[in-house]
């Protein structure tokens, strides 16, 4: 199961640099406890701003662990420069093969990741055609203002996948893990893996736990449908 921490400093109490200190704590304790990605999701920052807090959560990761990626949202340039490990994509932004290509011309040495963000099987169609490196689909359960997509378009959107690989993607990639998010819990992330998800992605399911415990038990549910679907 593949584990993504999207961030939102808002979401903790205090002043600015109070949520950026938490949100270092935040990203030091997930990198520990074995998440995949990280998202850095911080939106309303600058340019500017956005580059020099990216710094910090890239060295807050590296400290503790050397498996955990940091993506940076929408913004290709600033992951590059933050030395980031890639970007994750909305549905507004360059698809995921320009993002490569930008990457490619920066020279940059180490391996670029591309997450895509998707809402329709569509989406993760295109996103793959254009080379993501996994996507991101929602709102599975649930979110404020955009009715759930479901399980049952999530099920559609992994198993029996046939897209169109363009030259962007390359004939040699095969499908796209396809990610889960809105409204994953504890309670429902195993509905999502035996949908065909290969893991969840969240804001509160990782911010607004023992970010220890919740990693814990979402492996063991992952561990146990596995031997179960054996």
């Amino acid at each position: 199961m593949l584990l993504y921490y999207i961030t939102d400093r808002k979401q903790f109490a205090g002043t600015e640099r109070d949520q950026r200190l938490a949100l270092l704590r935040r990203v030091s304790g997930a990198a520990s406890a074995g998440v995949d990605y990280i998202q850095l999701r911080e939106k309303d920052l600058t340019t500017a701003e956005l580059e020099r807090f990216a710094s910090e959560v890239v060295r807050a990761v590296r400290e503790q662990s050397e498996k955990t990626k940091l993506l940076i949202n929408s913004r290709t340039d600033v992951a590059i420069a933050a030395g980031a490990d890639g970007v994750h994509l909305t549905s507004t932004d360059i698809p995921a093969s320009e993002a490569r290509a930008i990457w490619i011309a920066s020279a940059a040495s180490k391996q670029f990741h591309v997450a895509v963000s998707c809402h329709s099987v569509a989406d993760v169609h295109a996103a793959e055609a254009h080379g993501a490196d996994f996507v991101v689909l929602g709102p599975v359960f649930e979110k404020a203002d955009t009715a759930p997509i479901g399980l049952k378009i999530l099920s559609s959107a992994t198993r029996g996948r046939r897209f169109d690989r363009r030259v962007e993607a390359g004939d040699n990639r095969g499908s796209a893990p396809v990610l889960a998010l809105g409204g994953v819990n504890l309670s429902n992330a195993r509905a999502c893996l035996e949908a065909g998800a290969a893991g969840v992605a969240g804001i509160r399911l990782f911010q607004e736990s023992n970010i220890s415990e919740c990693i814990r038990l979402l492996r063991e549910a992952a561990a146990d449908f596995v031997t179960r679907s054996r």
